[in-house]
Order: structure tokens, then sequence, then C-alpha cells
């Protein structure tokens, strides 16, 4: 297996390759899983694009995949909110190049929600359990009794 982990163009112009040497879909896709293993496209993929090739679409500039999508780092995304929290998904996923919902399951799985606009942690950071604390013993009774707001 190879060290060179390719982009997507790469392996639309192997599919390209694969393709003008008269190779079927399930042996291109062979030939990229024995070379790539994890980092091949799939079977499905290569239908689709030898679908293309047949109709003469050549192009592999800027056309969005459908499958596996840029791989970036959360880095990124947290960068992007530390300068302007507001931005909503689809304004993310324009200045990242990549598509909302990839954006929407990044931001998911670094726990990120979004109140008032902004993008939050969803898990509380110490300091705010801390002023929820403090203001939980300030709305206490002088008694030590719970309080209770009547409705």
């Amino acid at each position: 297996m190879s060290v060179y982990e390719p982009n997507f163009r790469h392996l639309q112009e192997v599919l390209i390759f694969c393709f003008n040497m008269k190779k079927s879909t399930a042996e291109a896709h062979q030939m990229l899983s024995n070379t790539y293993g994890e980092a091949a496209i799939s079977e499905r993929t290569c239908r689709e694009w030898f679908q293309c090739f047949k109709n003469g679409d050549f192009d592999v500039e800027d056309r969005y995949s459908g499958g596996r999508e840029k791989i970036f780092e959360d880095a990124e995304l947290e960068v992007l909110l530390d300068q302007d929290s507001c931005q909503n998904q689809k304004e993310l996923a324009r200045s990242l190049g990549m598509t909302q919902p990839a954006i929407s399951k990044r931001l998911k799985a670094m726990g990120m929600i979004q109140k008032q606009g902004n993008w939050v942690p969803y898990e509380l950071k110490s300091r705010d359990v801390e002023r929820r604390l403090f203001a939980y013993e300030q709305l206490k009774g002088k008694d030590g009794s719970d309080f209770c707001i009547a409705l």
C-alpha cells in the first residue's frame, strides 16, 4: 500500500486513465482499492464517473463528489468560529470549501450548538458551572431553604 494519500481529483484522473485503458468499473475500483486501501473511492462512485466519461464529460474541476468530502482539521473550524461565532453553517462551509452537512457533522462532533445566533459549546465550562452555583446560592433563601417560584 502506498504512503501517498490521494485527493479526490487525483482519484478522478486515475479513473480517466482506467476508462481510456478500457477497464471496467469493477476493475478500476479493484485497482484503486489495492493501491490506496481505505482512501479509495467506492465502486458506486467509479460507476458514476465512468458514466460521465461515456457521456464525454471529462471535467474534474470544481465538481462536488457526492461522496467522500474534504477532510479538514477541527482547528480550521475553531479558528473561523473564534473570528466570528455568528456565522451560519452555509457561511462556514463556503469559507472552508465544504458542504453544509459536513460542517453540521463537525460542529456536532465538536459539541457545538447555536444559541441566540452564536456557536457555543454544549457542555458548560467549569467557570460557567461555578457562576450558576453562585447565582443559586444568591437566590437561595436566607434560612437555607430552596427558593420556589409560584406561578
